[in-house]
């Protein structure tokens, strides 16, 4: 088709010449670039000369994403993948080989736990499992052909405390990678490369971006061999990023550390009024006095116990039914992060796979609950729980 001038209107129009530019970072969906020559796409290839060529090797919205998660890590390099699992797969699949070990925490992120024991073995990776709160323990499950460290410094859903000094000590000793998944404490709460971690990761689709509409993860490292190892499996498997997402995500990085202030102010004050509600056995939060790892949370984090609170009430799963109907107002939903609280419950969701007996052995119970706490008032979030408490020992 043709315009009334004869010219096709196939053709792409050139981008308008301006003086001035936008406020607002252009969201760039095109999964092409052309290039003015053979020699100028060798230049881009070959990192002569800055661009792109294609949306599934690199695109200008996530290195903008990814240049500002790389400033509040205090490293360079990282680059965004299509999820949180993604990053990991990448660091997974570009670092690790059949024949090769990797010790994880007993208590990751499920889906994380489910790569440990299926996916990686299925390829011939040995996997194993220990402690975080205990260095002893990681280093008891060490084998000679251990090469990588999973650890989240506050496992999910128990907010236990990883001993990240000791297992960190233990890795440099013997040469083995640590990699923190930094995704509950954030850059705001924690700095893994300060604390001896040679890869860090994130579930972009949580705090960083911060509202539930965006999914997408990071992964940088501390040796340049090793991102471009990541960076380039990332490529082959296609663990490509939306340019729409890392759009999404940019602009909540901008209220990000507000977000993040608000929300863990809200996670003291209700981890403080749910320990005081009847029916309510246990409430953990890093900075009460009362958690299990309360020094070494304090010596790893200072104040910033953060967003997430786990509490657990009696009454088994009945009870717990009874209380996300009357929490009507939180949604009851698999995630964390979002600028809205949100209420989710382990055995039916994030640790499903695991069987009851191995949830009773880490803690999670029919009646343990995890709060992702947002940034309401925090009055009327203590009033919605006691609520909800109240019906569920009804």
């Amino acid at each position: 088709m043709t315009d009334k001038t004869g010219k096709t209107l196939v053709r792409r129009t050139a981008w308008p010449v301006s003086s001035s530019r936008p406020v607002v970072t252009p969201l760039q969906a095109s999964v092409v670039y052309a290039s003015a020559s053979p020699d100028a796409l060798d230049q881009i290839y070959e990192g002569a000369a800055p661009g792109y060529s294609y949306a599934r090797e690199a695109h200008p919205n996530a290195d903008v994403l990814a240049t500002k998660i790389d400033a509040m890590e205090g490293t360079g390099g990282g680059f965004i993948t299509g999820s949180g699992m993604a990053a990991i797969t990448a660091m997974a699949m570009a670092l690790l080989k059949s024949g090769d070990h990797v010790v994880g925490g007993n208590q990751l992120y499920g889906r994380s736990m489910r790569m440990m024991a299926e996916e990686l073995p299925r390829l011939g990776v040995e996997t194993g499992l220990a402690d975080p709160t205990d260095a002893a323990s990681f280093a008891a499950a060490i084998r000679p052909n251990t090469r990588v460290v999973l650890l989240e410094v506050v496992s999910n859903p128990t907010l236990r405390v990883s001993d990240v000094a000791g297992i960190a000590a233990i890795c440099r000793e013997r040469g083995i990678l640590l990699a923190i998944d930094n995704t509950f404490t954030t850059p705001r709460g924690f700095q893994p490369y300060d604390h001896g971690a040679d890869i860090v990761l994130h579930s972009v689709t949580k705090l960083l971006a911060g509202h539930s509409d965006a999914t997408l993860g990071y992964v940088s490292a501390r040796e340049p061999d090793h991102r471009a190892a990541m960076l380039g499996t990332a490529v082959t498997l296609g663990l490509t990023p939306s340019p729409f997402d890392c759009w999404l995500a940019e602009r909540g990085l901008y209220s990000f550390e507000l977000r993040y202030d608000r929300a863990e102010a809200n996670a003291g004050a209700l981890a403080d009024a749910l320990a005081e509600m009847p029916g309510v056995r246990r409430v953990l939060y890093p900075t009460r006095p009362d958690h299990p790892d309360h020094n070494r949370a304090v010596a790893l984090l200072g104040a910033r116990g953060g967003n997430m609170v786990s509490f657990e009430i009696d009454g088994g799963r009945a009870a717990a039914n009874r209380l996300v109907k009357a929490a009507g107002q939180i949604p009851f939903a698999p995630t964390l992060g979002d600028i809205g609280t949100i209420l989710s419950h382990p055995a039916t969701s994030s640790h499903r796979a695991l069987t009851s007996e191995r949830r009773a052995e880490l803690g999670m119970s029919e009646g343990f609950f995890r709060v992702s706490v947002g940034v309401e008032e925090s009055g009327t979030l203590i009033e919605e729980f006691a609520t909800a408490v109240a019906s569920a020992m009804g």
